[in-house]
């Protein structure tokens, strides 16, 4: 579990790891569900007999994915790799990168990929909150930090290439809305309004800085800002505020980030680079709005897979999402945004 910053050079994002639900009538045979205490946040299985995701891609723009991990290998679609590469693509999503060596943090896109859309009901690891969408790797920072230029370019290929849901698990310092907001920065701000023309939702990391608003790119019209819940969906002592200037803020399940790996968020790793500390050798328990931002996305995928349009996707996020004890829908906060995101309320939703 990382919550630092590795800033260097032009880098100037990097990946954010920082009353439970009624259980469904029938358990998935993943050995690590029981584990998944987000899902059930979320009521991610009493959706599933409305709607899987299927037909959809989540494209996990962050530090690529292990191609060969056994829950997600048979996921995957094409992908590509923004390293230093310019506006094309040098590679194909792998995690290690085009130097083909992996390097510290660049475990996080895999994380991130299993939340999303882990292979479910397969007897193997975790389960997926969208279980029959498929993953698009987009390698866009390395040793855990990136440009906005690169980043950027992964959110144009992902749109261009057939993606519905666009995940962002990373964030620049806070701040850095300034450099938005002044024009001084236009990339990534631009890619997601591209993204938006497109019907692509852009579900992005609030940041773990206990900041009072949302960093960017989550802070960019356009983007769904996501903060961060533990078990007992308090808001995560590291989460930013879901605060910005149009309010698409909404909660999910993000870990406590303290001691306890079952606090936190299982998911899948690269294959042997799981931690000692959690006894996984494939699968790991990480905290941050990092870990949130997916479980959103795939409540995305859900959603698109109903044939809604991305207006209506992002509306139903907000107004189905729930607030802590009050259970109260369609209310505002700084703590939660719009409250925790409800799978199976979302899917019942009115599609227009």
């Amino acid at each position: 579990m990382s919550f630092a910053r590795l800033l260097g050079g032009a880098a100037v994002a990097t990946a954010l790891v920082a009353v439970a639900a009624t259980p469904a009538q029938a358990a998935v045979n993943d050995p690590l569900y029981d584990k998944q205490w987000g899902l059930r946040q979320i009521h991610a299985e009493q959706a599933w007999a409305t709607s899987r995701g299927a037909g959809v891609v989540i494209a996990v723009v962050d530090t690529g994915v292990d191609l060969n991990h056994p829950d997600l290998q048979a996921k995957l679609v094409p992908g590509a790799t923004f390293v230093d590469c310019g506006t094309a693509s040098c590679g194909n999503g792998d995690w290690r990168g085009p130097d083909g060596v992996p390097d510290d943090g660049d475990e996080h896109g895999t994380h991130v990929a299993g939340i999303a859309a882990a292979a479910t009901g397969n007897g193997v690891g975790v389960a997926g909150v969208a279980p029959d969408a498929k993953i698009m790797p987009v390698k866009v920072l390395e040793a855990g930090s990136g440009s906005f230029a690169d980043i950027a370019a992964g959110i144009r290929y992902a749109v261009d290439h057939g993606a519905k849901v666009v995940n962002l698990s990373l964030g620049a310092l806070p701040g850095s809305q300034a450099l938005t907001l002044t024009g001084l920065e236009s990339d990534a701000t631009e890619a997601i309004a591209y993204a938006q023309a497109k019907g692509v939702a852009v579900i992005a990391a609030a940041g773990n800085e206990t900041a009072p608003l949302c960093d960017t790119p989550s802070w960019e019209a356009g983007a769904l800002c996501v903060t961060a819940t533990d078990r007992n969906e308090v808001k995560a002592w590291y989460s930013n505020l879901g605060v910005k200037t149009d309010l698409k803020a909404v909660a999910a399940p993000g870990g406590a980030g303290l001691v306890n790996c079952d606090d936190d968020v299982w998911s899948s790793v690269p294959v042997g680079s799981g931690s000692a500390a959690c006894g996984q050798g494939d699968y790991d328990a990480y905290a941050g709005t990092s870990m949130a931002t997916p479980a959103v996305s795939g409540v995305a995928a859900l959603l698109f897979a109903q044939g809604r349009s991305l207006d209506n996707v992002y509306s139903v996020l907000m107004s189905t999402a729930r607030t802590p004890v009050t259970g109260l829908r369609g209310v505002y906060s700084p703590l939660y945004g719009w409250g925790i995101v409800d799978a199976q309320a979302a899917v019942a939703a009115p599609r227009a």
